[in-house]
């Protein structure tokens, strides 16, 4: 028994050869690399989606804050001072540039540029590690200072990512109070009453309320449909036992079946059937979603273990009835 691409195959070749034509040759080479290209896409792909969101976080978000945590420090801690103010006469130039270093008030400074000072202390820091581009005036030391020695990566990242959970969980507190979600409300009406953007964050809402609302539908277990005709079997999701009218015109157990699509089972539709008519899979949620997603490419584990036993006892039933 051969299938309808094989005798699809046969057919061509058949006809080839009346003409007088050879069959394409064979192309291990492209086989090859196609089989490849299928092992390393996977992975490759996670890791770019993963390297794309930490570069991207990195971009638009940690330094941002850096930059402002680093000028509001700048602000705060603002310690350079001018020739002046730390008593040092700037001189003509034939006598040359001020000192190179003062002592002001019990601490020394040290001259960047031609009459700025800042502390020893950070002077010395940027001298030891000046980066690129180097700084060059008064203001930019302490902005590398403060990087060197206040910002550092494994300072600051934990601290951005405490801070954005501490607001995500004073959000979460404030939506669930009646107040919040009155401001939501109003929020988001402002927001479908603009032309453009109502639609781009309408079907931004519907993903990420499927991925982060909790949701109240709880599916059951997982059964097989014939739909959308006999002989053809679908994945669905049993979600309750639909309506009593119904129930009460088939005169026996009907089931709602939510049915997913492929490759996006976040969209689907909803059926009402008959439960004699629905056969219920041993797999897990999890596993169907699986199943959907890959358009039926993977298969539970359970299930391949099952069609192996399966196989081999078909094979090895013949030998066991030869007669001796």
């Amino acid at each position: 028994m051969i299938s309808e691409r094989e005798e699809y195959n046969v057919m061509v070749d058949n006809a080839d050869n009346a003409n007088g034509r050879k069959p394409a040759p064979p192309r291990p080479f492209r086989k090859a690399v196609l089989r490849g290209l299928g092992v390393v896409f996977a992975p490759l792909l996670t890791i770019l989606i993963f390297v794309w969101l930490i570069s991207t976080t990195y971009r638009y978000v940690v330094t941002p804050v850096t930059y402002f945590g680093r000028e509001t420090i700048l602000r705060i801690r603002d310690d350079v001072k001018t020739a002046t103010e730390v008593g040092v006469r700037t001189p003509p130039e034939a006598n040359g540039p001020p000192a190179a270093s003062v002592v002001f008030q019990g601490r020394r400074y040290c001259r960047v540029g031609q009459s700025a000072y800042v502390p020893e202390i950070v002077y010395d820091t940027v001298e030891a590690d000046p980066g690129e581009p180097r700084p060059t005036t008064a203001r930019a030391y302490c902005r590398r200072y403060i990087d060197l020695t206040m910002l550092r990566p494994y300072y600051t990242i934990p601290f951005i990512l405490s801070v954005f959970i501490l607001l995500l969980y004073l959000l979460g507190k404030f939506m669930a109070a009646g107040i919040g979600r009155f401001f939501w409300h109003r929020f988001e009406l402002g927001i479908h009453r603009l032309p453009l953007i109502r639609n781009v964050y309408s079907s931004v809402k519907q993903v990420s309320d499927f991925l982060f609302t909790e949701r109240e539908i709880e599916y059951t277990r997982v059964v097989a449909v014939e739909y959308p005709r006999k002989g053809i079997w679908s994945l669905g999701m049993v979600t309750g036992e639909s309506m009593l009218d119904i129930r009460s015109a088939a005169n026996e157990p009907v089931l709602s079946v939510l049915m997913p699509t492929s490759p996006m089972p976040m969209t689907g539709f909803t059926v009402t059937v008959l439960k004699s008519e629905t056969i219920d899979l041993n797999i897990t949620i999890d596993q169907a979603f699986q199943f959907i997603v890959s358009c039926g490419v993977v298969v539970p584990p359970q299930q391949l273990q099952e069609l192996q036993r399966s196989q081999q006892t078909a094979l090895a039933g013949p030998a066991d009835s030869t007669p001796p």
